[in-house]
């Protein structure tokens, strides 16, 4: 199962080109299976920017079991804030930033949600491991 996200910590350093630890630990990440994405990147990528593309909440729903959800922060979410997704290849769109929207939208049957969605060189620029970007830690 996914963890859903989290916070890059001192171990991780190495996967981040040797960052230090101070710097490390502002990165925000989400992985599925052996990929992971730098979430703070994506933000910054998207910042002021349209979103493009909306997520009809009700196709999601079956994914949220692969995504650990923390109920209580899932109250305060913002639906108003997009969602971010990633091509992935072969694969269709990705959410890499707002499952806890998800998760609120779908209790309050808010039927779609708008997101911003990365362009397939934003994505690799934003995928820190996985597929051509190699293997996740051994």
């Amino acid at each position: 199962m996914n963890r859903g996200g989290g916070w890059v910590n001192a171990d991780a350093t190495a996967a981040l080109g040797g960052q230090d630890h101070a710097r490390a630990a502002e990165v925000e990440w989400f992985q599925m299976l052996a990929w992971r994405w730098n979430v703070s990147q994506a933000k910054q990528i998207t910042a002021g920017r349209t979103p493009n593309g909306v997520i009809t909440t009700a196709e999601w729903r079956g994914m949220l079991r692969m995504v650990v959800i923390d109920e209580i922060h899932a109250e305060s979410v913002d639906l108003s804030e997009p969602l971010i997704a990633v091509p992935v290849p072969s694969g269709g769109p990705l959410i890499i930033d707002g499952w806890h929207r998800l998760h609120k939208a779908l209790s309050s049957e808010t039927e779609t949600l708008r997101a911003h969605l990365l362009s397939v060189d934003e994505e690799l620029t934003c995928r820190m491991f996985g597929g051509e970007k190699g293997h996740g830690w051994r």
